[in-house]
């Protein structure tokens, strides 16, 4: 389990949690915001608006846990509104421009903590979106697994069960799968 580092002399710093579909990604995000909470600091939560799977404007878990959060268009516009948190959190990262490794790094070195979840990998299991970028600007990085769906085992690729090429197509248990290695090839 993450354990939150000092904030003394209001260093900021970058969080990553990353991993396949169904690895409770959103789930350890939501943990850590409201452990931030809990120690009154003021949080911001930000989402990129295309993920609309569960709420146009909550961050939802697959277990239905929620909160509210900032839908917005690009990296940019959560500089407009992250000055006034403490801890800004974003979710679905993955969606998101490459300016929001830039966005990140402004945020964290003007002494915000600045924790981001996304997916590593691509449905082809490729590197996705700016994550890669993310995980090496972050000071902290979480890799989650999923429970493979074929045999069991531990899964770290999202598997999607329909023949769409796009890299990015929303859905969940309908269209994809959380697979271990040998599963995800085979």
């Amino acid at each position: 389990m993450f354990i939150e580092p000092n904030n003394n002399g209001h260093r900021g710093w970058i969080e990553v949690v990353c991993g396949s579909m169904f690895s409770g990604k959103t789930e350890e995000l939501i943990r850590r915001l409201k452990r931030a909470k809990i120690a009154n600091l003021s949080v911001g939560i930000f989402k990129p608006e295309i993920d609309v799977r569960y709420d146009v404007e909550k961050i939802v878990t697959h277990n239905e846990n929620m909160v509210t959060a900032f839908p917005v268009r690009n990296a940019e516009e959560i500089m407009k509104i992250a000055e006034e948190f403490n801890v800004i959190g974003i979710d679905e990262a993955q969606f998101f421009d490459d300016k929001i490794v830039q966005v990140c790094e402004t945020l964290a070195n003007s002494g915000k903590r600045v924790i981001v979840a996304g997916l590593d990998m691509d449905y082809t299991g490729k590197p996705f979106g700016p994550i890669p970028q993310l995980l090496s600007v972050a000071n902290y990085v979480t890799k989650l697994h999923a429970v493979c769906m074929k045999c069991g085992g531990i899964a770290s690729y999202s598997y999607r069960i329909s023949k769409n090429t796009n890299q990015v197509v929303l859905g969940e248990k309908e269209l994809y799968e959380a697979r271990c290695r040998h599963c995800f090839r085979y």
